[in-house]
């Protein structure tokens, strides 16, 4: 796995392109006028995207019909030394379709306890917690 990061800009914008030529563009965040996420929000969108695949794709194994999904990731970080790490996150799924909340919390303890990688990378350093709500109600 590779990745190529470009500046684009005379500032601190980048564009960040894995080999098959998909992108994201990277920039500080704390400027005005930013086109981009901040790397920090990167890794918050990693662990929906990751932890979202396998939601889906264990639900969908198990002939969930999924109509909805949208999830959030909250992220509390803390100070060390210079650096701001992470100390916890947060990620609360929204699943909407005929969908046993049963299978759909099981499928994100599974995606957090055995899939995610970008979850597992964290983990030591990282408590990641996560709620489920299927259709409106908590699951």
């Amino acid at each position: 796995m590779k990745i190529t990061l470009n500046r684009i800009n005379d500032d601190f914008l980048f564009e960040a392109t894995n080999s098959q030529g998909n992108s994201i563009l990277l920039d500080n965040t704390t400027q005005p006028g930013a086109k981009g996420v901040s790397p920090m929000e990167s890794v918050l969108m990693a662990v929906a995207g990751c932890s979202g695949i396998d939601v889906v794709s264990i639900l969908k194994k198990q002939r969930q019909e999924i109509t909805g999904f949208k999830a959030e990731v909250e992220g509390e970080r803390i100070p060390v030394a210079d650096a701001k790490p992470f100390k916890s996150m947060k990620v609360t799924f929204f699943l909407e379709g005929n969908i046993d909340p049963k299978k759909a919390l099981k499928a994100a303890e599974l995606s957090f306890e055995k899939y995610c990688s970008v979850s597992k990378t964290l983990e030591p350093n990282v408590e990641i917690g996560y709620e489920v709500y299927v259709n409106g109600e908590k699951a």
